[in-house]
Parts: structure tokens; C-alpha cells; sequence
């Protein structure tokens, strides 16, 4: 009994799996195929970054250029703890490397 069943599970599976192709068949024999697009993009230019002003001029006569100094300097402002190696401020030496890393 345990074979007949396993037999008839196995033949209803295969009609059903082959009704299903047909159907779907079917269904897009009569569509026109989908239209083709094509979408072409530039990437837009890289920002221009006006050159970094020098340690004076950042740290207004100082010996170091704080986080809010640094303000006045995008780029430097927003890699201000990797050019002050996490400190509060950045001395003339961290930031020269800071700059000759820029380029």
C-alpha cells in the first residue's frame, strides 16, 4: 500500500508541475516582450578642495590648531582626529604630515 501511494504522489506531482509550465506558457504567449531600457549615467565631477591654508594662518599665530580653528578648514575639520592622533589640538609637525598626506 505504502508503494501505491508514494507512486501516485509522485504522478500527481508531475501533472501538476507540468499543467503549471503550460499555464504559464499561456499566459505570456500573447504579450508583446518587455521594452528594453537602457539608462546611462556620469558620475558626477569630484569637488574641488581649495588648497590647505598654512599653520599660521589656521592656529592664528598659536602653537597648536584646535578643533574649532580647524573649522575653517573643511577637509581638516572633518579628519581632525586622524590628524591629531586623537588630541585636543594639533601641533605644526602633525599637521604638515596631515598636509603631505592631502597630496
Amino acid at each position: 500500500m505504502m508503494k501505491s501511494r508514494n507512486a501516485l504522489l509522485s504522478v500527481l506531482a508531475a501533472g501538476t508541475l507540468a499543467f503549471a509550465g503550460a499555464s504559464l506558457a499561456q499566459d505570456t504567449a500573447g504579450q508583446a516582450p518587455p521594452p528594453i531600457v537602457t539608462v546611462r549615467g556620469v558620475p558626477p565631477t569630484a569637488p574641488q578642495i581649495a588648497p590647505p591654508p598654512s599653520f599660521e594662518q589656521l592656529s592664528g599665530g598659536g602653537k597648536w590648531i584646535t578643533q574649532e580653528q580647524a573649522d575653517a578648514y573643511p577637509p581638516l575639520a572633518n579628519d581632525f582626529l586622524n590628524a591629531s592622533h586623537g588630541a585636543e589640538r594639533i601641533g605644526k609637525t602633525q599637521y604638515e604630515a596631515w598636509v603631505k598626506h592631502l597630496q
